[in-house]
């Protein structure tokens, strides 16, 4: 039904995250960003941003032909709305879910990635980034940690927005960040950890990309390298 375009990213994670919960059926379709595979012309027909994931409906609920759809936080809202789970229906409730997805898409994934990147990748550390980044992961977390005192989730049942939230705080050693500071969203990490669905979606690194973690020379060239000539029309 799902055709799920993908790598072994917090932003992939996301999606897995919620097929896995749901059920829905799924086949997954690598898009290894390590070799430039988000730059093939049928790629960028369903992800203009030359980003994953990415999906396409088979059986979009209109009836009608398939549907793609491309950004990591549209498509757990797409998949929520298809599948009546994981958003509340309830107006404030929803509304809190959201703030949260669209709070993680602008903030905790875009800072935690620059974190990332001049912590792991970046090929001069960079002392003022480096602390810069790490700084401000810090101060998420402890905006998440705030707002999950005294809730198992961030909108008290688990939602789309834990499984937004989630795969950016797993790479926390990374991060440079020690979640026995933030007991709340430590507890909150434990609990989704512990969850068969959550086990089942980081499996499936071990059986696409044995590797994660690690890019040599070409694969930075391709992933860092890029510009505004990078896509061609």
């Amino acid at each position: 039904m799902i055709d799920l375009y993908y790598w072994t990213t917090p932003n992939g994670h996301k999606i897995t995250l919620f097929l896995e919960e749901c059920g829905l059926e799924y086949k997954i379709k690598p898009i290894n960003i390590g070799k430039g595979d988000q730059f093939e012309p049928s790629f960028l027909r369903i992800a203009p941003n030359n980003r994953i994931p990415a999906i396409v409906d088979h059986s979009p609920t209109d009836g009608g032909d398939a549907i793609s759809v491309f950004e990591s936080g549209a498509i757990l809202q797409y998949l929520a709305e298809k599948t009546g789970k994981f958003l509340p229906t309830d107006l404030r409730q929803r509304t809190q879910v959201m703030e949260w997805l669209f709070w993680q898409m602008a903030g905790l994934g875009p800072m935690a990635g620059q974190n990332h990147h001049f912590n792991v990748y970046a090929p001069v550390k960079l002392e003022y980034a480096i602390d810069r980044y790490v700084r401000e992961t810090a101060r998420l977390y402890n905006v998440l940690n705030t707002r999950l005192a005294g809730r198992d989730y961030i909108v008290d049942e688990y939602s789309i927005a834990d499984m937004a939230c989630y795969p950016w705080i797993k790479p926390h050693v990374q991060q440079q960040q020690d979640l026995n500071d933030f007991p709340h969203l430590k507890a909150w990490f434990e609990r989704i950890s512990a969850r068969p669905a959550t086990q089942r979606a980081y499996a499936l690194v071990d059986s696409i990309n044995p590797a994660a973690g690690t890019h040599d020379d070409a694969a930075k060239k391709i992933l860092f390298g890029q510009d505004g000539k990078s896509i061609q029309p």
